[in-house]
């Protein structure tokens, strides 16, 4: 049976061992067949695993992923809408979830705002 973390007691004391290990394993003078290294490498593995199951991190929507390049950019939602040749009302619908935007639009996102093709088109 493979090792894993099933409590959160045991996911604690992983955390807590990875951040002993973090400091014993910087610096160039360390081996990456090191025990330190290999075992937080282990630990990191049990880690991800048991946040995959108890934390996950859902996919970002389009909307967050607008409001993210919003700031970013330094542009507001008029700005947005003016840079992808769209009406404002309809940047507005977009980033309310209340309209999909078109192919031609979703590849004008991609290239202009830099947002993966999978976040555009939910996928």
């Amino acid at each position: 049976m493979a090792a894993q973390i099933r409590t959160e007691k045991e996911y604690e004391a992983a955390m807590a061992r990875i951040e002993e290990l973090l400091p014993l394993t910087w610096g160039e003078g360390v081996p990456e067949d090191s025990p330190e290294n290999i075992e937080l490498a282990l630990l990191g593995d049990l880690v991800a695993d048991y946040e995959d199951v108890h934390y996950p991190i859902s996919a970002p929507t389009l909307a967050d992923t607008l409001k993210l390049r919003m700031y970013e950019m330094g542009l507001s939602q008029k700005g947005v809408a003016e840079l992808l040749g769209i009406s404002a009302p309809r940047m507005s619908e977009i980033m309310h979830g209340k309209a999909e935007p078109s192919l031609a639009l979703a590849r004008q996102m991609c290239i202009k705002l830099n947002i993966a093709p999978s976040v555009v088109l939910g996928v």
